[in-house]
């Protein structure tokens, strides 16, 4: 089986950049999940204040969630995009070399 360059991995350095992205984002989410839990916690009413604690369980919660997926290594590469190269395997005609017919 031959491999061709496009099944190579990912470069080091776009795969950190990817996992810094995504630690990035989860962090806003988390941002936004502790002002949505102050917000809710002063401007609702009675049991609509369980929006608050959710939010809040959120907040506490996507921290260790980022940290794991942050440092949890290279992604794997989606094998289906590529396929290995396999050449063609069409029956081939041997070389030709002496004939008992001619008697070489």
């Amino acid at each position: 089986m031959v491999y061709t360059v496009t099944d190579a991995r990912r470069p080091l350095s776009e795969d950190i950049g990817y996992r810094e992205r995504r630690y990035l984002l989860t962090m806003g989410v988390r941002a936004l999940c502790f002002l949505l839990s102050i917000i809710f916690a002063v401007t609702l009413p009675g049991s609509w204040r369980l929006l608050a604690i959710v939010a809040l369980l959120g907040a506490v919660v996507l921290p260790y969630v980022a940290v794991i997926f942050a440092n949890g290594g290279r992604e794997p590469d989606s094998a289906s995009r590529f396929t290995p190269y396999e050449p063609n395997t069409v029956d081939r005609k041997e070389i030709s070399g002496p004939r008992d017919e001619i008697g070489s």
